[in-house]
């Protein structure tokens, strides 16, 4: 029987990977309220009933048996005439192999089974490594209506919607795990405007959302027509549903009724990816709160300002630990930052547990000269000082280092760079800046942070200076920022030619001081915490330089 008319509802979730039993209750809750609204199908993500990255979790039976039992269970419970589900897991065939898959749900029946055709292996992914690839699918029937099931990928290149079109689908539902980086948003119109012109049917483009571990999926689900308008438009770096009614209009179908949600633009995009990454890897991994020093620098400041963003100021706790190179301008700008958060902000001087180490140390160093080691005593003392915080009262501690400096290698490790996340490390030092002024000034919907100037700013516009000597600025050993940032832009995100980079006005020497600063940085970059994806090309799991390393570019 072939139907004219049918209600979508598109559920955006925030599943936790791993945690079966949760995703199967998130699905189970998105199916409740669509059913309260009169849906007959609800769209949910890809691998929605794993969480997305699995990685080698896929590698388990055990977690794949879960994954397909919960499925089953999910496809009785629509026995009860209510809507029907789409809904991703991980799938073991017959022979053995396990798949990507999508599944339609219906009537108390697995009704069909639809494998990812196309696994990425780039960037972040590494699907090949854990599934099998599947055939070019077909479309499946709910309800007299020909649905098409591409899986994420499965439409960045043109294969897999053509064989759908050509075999017949009226609709284009497309379950989703793509993660946010800059920009993001308008790359995924631009493929399905691709996918649109080329197929001639409307597609349905549902996202998942949340933080997982460096990644955060931000949602911004959306739909367009056969003619490429806008069909809806659902909101990034939220939870929401989405009810539409789709009409069928001759050979194609119309939705009557999508709701549009605008998008943010860059800053609030990358400050609310940093606050549900920090967040979610907050909760998800049950620390009833954090911890963070805060030294009246730029970095802390931020830091603390997006976990009350994510958190709550009564899950944040800020402690100053000055030596006596901190100025009494930090100590004010952080005690009038902690104030504006309205967070739990306590004073640990330093000087009695450094002077420890210097006396112990001081047999063996005789005869030398104070250098960065001396510096880098005050940053490990620091350290030590808030993992026994953390470990004491379970409270997580938050790293504050940025882009710039995780490049260059300005950041100590075990002093600056303890901790278990960081939201800040893929944002570059003027990105920093750029955000607290814009933070400043505006107060994001559904965040737990106050409105007004939470960051000071004589922060924002003081000299940088990480004072571990006297009169010491950042500018002592780096290059300004300004110039700096660009630098490390092309050689990490465009991976220029150093005569590139020298055309755009950068001195030779400088750019290979640059270059070798970062290759020799990457031992360091190995022991960092995670933290937010927010550019293009990220520390970790984007860049996979060696640590033994010999090249230089001389060209």
């Amino acid at each position: 029987m072939i139907s004219d008319r049918f209600r979508l509802a598109v559920a955006q979730l925030n599943p936790t990977v791993g945690d079966v039993a949760g995703n199967a209750g998130l699905i189970r809750e998105a199916r409740r309220e669509a059913a309260a609204q009169g849906a007959d199908l609800v769209l949910t993500s890809e691998l929605v009933l794993a969480g997305y990255l699995p990685e080698d979790l896929v590698l388990k039976p055990a977690f794949v048996t879960a994954c397909m039992d919960a499925a089953r269970a999910l496809a009785l419970e629509t026995a009860d005439g209510g809507p029907g589900l789409i809904v991703g897991s991980p799938w073991r065939s017959e022979e053995g192999k396990t798949y990507n898959a999508v599944l339609l749900l219906d009537q108390g029946e697995v009704k069909a089974v639809r494998f990812k055709y196309d696994l990425p292996n780039y960037s972040v992914f590494d699907e090949k490594r854990v599934f099998a690839a599947g055939p070019l699918p077909g479309p499946v029937d709910f309800r007299g209506v020909r649905i098409g099931l591409p899986i994420c990928e499965d439409i960045w290149n043109d294969e897999v919607c053509e064989c759908l079109e050509e075999t017949g689908a009226e609709l284009l539902l497309v379950p989703n795990g793509s993660p946010y980086w800059e920009n993001r948003a308008e790359e995924r119109l631009q493929v399905v405007v691709s996918r649109v012109v080329q197929t001639g049917l409307p597609l349905i483009y549902c996202n998942q959302l949340g933080g997982q571990d460096e990644l955060v999926f931000d949602g911004g689900s959306f739909a367009l027509h056969g003619d490429r308008s806008l069909a809806f438009q659902m909101p990034q770096f939220q939870p929401a549903m989405a009810v539409t009614d789709w009409t069928r209009a001759g050979d194609t179908w119309i939705c009557a009724n999508g709701p549009v949600a605008s998008l943010p633009d860059l800053n609030e995009a990358n400050w609310r990816a940093c606050v549900l990454g920090l967040g979610d890897y907050v909760i998800k991994n049950g620390f009833p709160g954090v911890v963070l020093g805060l030294s009246g620098g730029i970095d802390s400041a931020v830091c603390a300002a997006m976990a009350v963003d994510a958190l709550g100021a009564d899950k944040v706790h800020a402690i100053m630990l000055p030596y006596q190179y901190t100025s009494k301008e930090s100590i004010a700008d952080a005690d009038a930052c902690a104030s504006a958060l309205g967070i739990r902000y306590d004073t640990i001087p330093i000087a009695e547990p450094v002077a420890g180490f210097r006396n112990v140390l001081s047999d063996l160093f005789a005869g030398t000269d104070e250098d960065t080691t001396e510096e880098n005593l005050q940053s490990r003392t620091r350290g030590v000082i808030l993992m026994a915080v953390s470990n004491k009262f379970g409270w997580m501690v938050v790293t504050t280092g940025n882009k710039s400096e995780m490049s260059v290698g300005y950041a100590t490790l075990y002093g600056d760079m303890n901790g278990g996340y960081n939201p800040i490390k893929d944002l570059y030092k003027t990105q920093v800046y750029d955000l607290a002024a814009w933070r400043n000034t505006v107060r994001p919907d559904g965040l737990s942070g106050p409105a007004g100037e939470v960051i000071p700013a004589n922060i924002i516009t003081k000299v940088p200076s990480a004072e571990l000597r006297e009169n010491q600025t950042d500018q002592d050993s780096l290059p300004p920022y300004d110039d700096l940032d660009d630098i490390l832009e092309c050689l990490v995100e465009k991976e220029m030619s150093v005569g590139e980079i020298e055309r755009r006005g950068h001195e030779r020497a400088l750019i290979h001081r640059i270059e070798h600063l970062l290759y020799i940085a990457e031992y360091k970059r190995r022991q960092a915490p995670p933290g937010v994806k927010i550019t293009e090309r990220n520390f970790g799991k984007d860049r996979r330089y060696p640590i033994t390393n010999r090249f230089r570019d001389r060209s």
